[in-house]
């Protein structure tokens, strides 16, 4: 879902995803898409045949994800939220 989503782009590691439900596949493909996971594998199709391909894919992704990890830990979104709070 959304913060596993978060979870994994603030990580600055490249995933591989299995969505398995509700809104997983939609988070697993925008972190495809943002180049920071190889493309989901949905639970049904989960082997080794379909695993090894992904994995090989998302270490390719290394770079992407360290760049928008670094990125992440950077704005202190929290931190910011608050302050608007505080403010209001």
């Amino acid at each position: 879902g959304a913060g596993t989503a978060h979870a994994v782009a603030r990580a600055g590691v490249p995933a591989v995803v299995v969505p398995v439900t509700a809104d997983q596949p939609f988070w697993a493909a925008q972190l495809h898409r943002q180049g920071v996971a190889a493309a989901p594998v949905p639970l049904r199709r989960v082997s080794a045949g379909t695993l090894e391909p992904a994995m090989r894919d998302a270490l390719t992704r290394r770079d992407r994800a360290a760049d928008v990890g670094r990125r992440m830990r950077a704005e202190h979104g929290v931190e910011r939220a608050l302050d608007v709070l505080e403010a209001l």
